[in-house]
């Protein structure tokens, strides 16, 4: 509609125009004001504080503070100061929003506050005003000048490193050469904080090539060190290889090669990865770590499908007396060492479950092996087979009790799987210490072997003593009365 200038003024302080009405939706006024409305209740929707799930964007779309739109604002406002003052405060004034352009219903707010256009020819309500200037229409931001600053200002090496050590926040994509990215790597390492140099190495690894980021490192042992931790931190594994391959570190490139088998959970495709890791360029020691763990995944499939069947046949005394509880898969060697002795401990050496087999297979010392021999079969309460187990024989056919471990902790075992009193008393009896053997014999309640110790050792007053801490009426305080009664008996006191 073409008016001039007098029909415009009259138009607008013309009092036949009604207020708005439902039944007159074709009224421009009402249309303008209920514009008004629903831009100044989408101001307060961007300016609300309260909620924290809803991202604030200006009208060219991008986020409210982002560095990108706080460099524009920023820029934007330095030309032109004055002018934007002025454009500000008209922007609540009635007459500024008789301004703006009327678009001819290319647009929703609906939409725009669901961050998508709707079907067919309508778009957002960015787009819509793409053709106006985006500092016209932004919101006010709450913010000092000097936070604007952080972003635009160049910063040096040095300030930069500086400000990332207090926290601040500082853009590092303003170093482009290669030169600068490497003194603000030079920077932090002087610094000597850890967290600084970490973030300028993930600058740099996202930045830079992987060769020229290894050739540089190789010369920065510091830095190199903190991008080799953070790689095995973040478990990049493929980037770690390179660099290790670049370095020409073949042990450690083996190492981390071999660390992959942890992420592989089928056994069976663990065990052919462990058979391509025997033959990579480990140390003597832990080459030969390597093919122990191949042998031992290898013994434990064997081993977990046998018992799994037996199981499940029902036909074994030990499976149905104490079902197992989980797969020996993936166990340690001492693990599977105590699963033999517990379910397997009478086989045939040939057998891969035998314990003896694990035993000369993986070249288990005795103490080991006697130390878990014992748990095992005390756990069964089997004590024939922990008697055998200590027993020995000398070239002439005399047995003898002898204990790798020392006889004392074969106590501790023994009482800890609720042993009789009868088996610790003969154990504690084969402790050669005196001080142990008394201090074992009174904390397990073996009166006997307390009483006949101190007969030996002729100590009437310990033995006096001892009397009042066994039972009124009790075999054992009679046997004391007798001894302190016997005149055979020469006490030391």
């Amino acid at each position: 509609m073409n008016r001039t200038k007098g029909d415009e003024e009259e138009y607008w302080n013309s009092s036949k125009f009604k207020a708005f009405t439902f039944d007159d939706e074709d009224d421009e006024l009402s249309q303008l004001k209920e514009s008004k409305r629903a831009v100044n209740s989408l101001r307060d929707f961007v300016d609300d504080d309260d909620d924290d799930d809803l991202e604030r964007v200006s009208w060219s779309g991008e986020p409210v503070g982002s560095i990108s739109w706080s460099i524009r604002e920023t820029a934007g406002n330095s030309g032109s100061t004055h002018e934007g003052r002025e454009q500000l405060k008209s922007r609540n004034s009635f007459s500024s929003y008789a301004q703006l352009p009327k678009p001819t219903s290319t647009y929703s707010l609906s939409s725009f506050f669901r961050g998508r256009t709707r079907p067919g020819s309508f778009q957002s309500l960015s787009d819509a005003l793409s053709d106006t200037p985006a500092k016209s229409y932004a919101p006010e931001l709450g913010r000092s000048k000097g936070e604007y600053r952080d972003y635009s200002n160049d910063w040096s090496p040095s300030d930069t490193v500086r400000r990332l050590r207090k926290g601040k926040v500082c853009s590092l994509e303003r170093f482009r050469s290669l030169q600068d990215k490497l003194q603000l790597l030079e920077e932090a390492v002087s610094m000597h904080d850890g967290n600084v140099i970490t973030a300028v190495l993930i600058f740099l690894k996202r930045t830079l090539s992987k060769e020229i980021l290894f050739r540089e490192l190789e010369v920065r042992q510091v830095a190199l060190r903190h991008l080799i931790h953070f790689l095995k931190e973040i478990g990049d594994q493929k980037l770690l290889l390179d660099l290790f391959r670049f370095l020409d570190r073949t042990e450690e490139l083996a190492l981390s090669h071999y660390r992959e088998h942890l992420n592989i959970q089928d056994p069976d495709k663990r065990k052919e990865f462990l058979k391509t890791c025997v033959g990579l360029p480990f140390s003597a020691e832990d080459s030969a770590h390597i093919q122990d763990h191949y042998t031992l995944l290898e013994r434990q499939i064997i081993i977990e499908a046998n018992d799994r069947h037996l199981e499940l046949a029902g036909q074994t005394e030990i499976f149905r007396k104490h079902p197992r509880k989980a797969s020996i898969l993936n166990m340690p060697l001492v693990t599977t060492l105590f699963y033999s002795c517990f379910y397997h401990y009478t086989e045939a050496e040939g057998t891969f479950s035998s314990p003896v087999n694990l035993k000369k297979t993986f070249k288990i010392p005795d103490k080991q092996y006697v130390l878990t021999a014992l748990a095992a079969r005390a756990k069964l309460r089997a004590w024939n087979d922990v008697d055998a187990l200590f027993t020995t024989k000398n070239w002439l056919g005399y047995t003898k009790k002898r204990a790798p471990i020392g006889f004392h902790r074969v106590v501790e075992i023994l009482h800890k799987n609720n042993a009789p009193v009868q088996i610790l008393q003969e154990y504690v009896n084969l402790v050669e210490d005196v001080d142990t053997k008394l201090n074992l014999a009174t904390k397990f309640k073996c009166h006997d072997v307390v009483i006949d110790t101190y007969r030996d050792l002729k100590d009437r007053q310990q033995l006096l003593a001892y009397r009042s801490k066994v039972d009124k009426g009790s075999a054992e305080e009679e046997e004391i009365d007798a001894l302190l009664s016997s005149s055979q008996i020469r006490w030391k006191n």
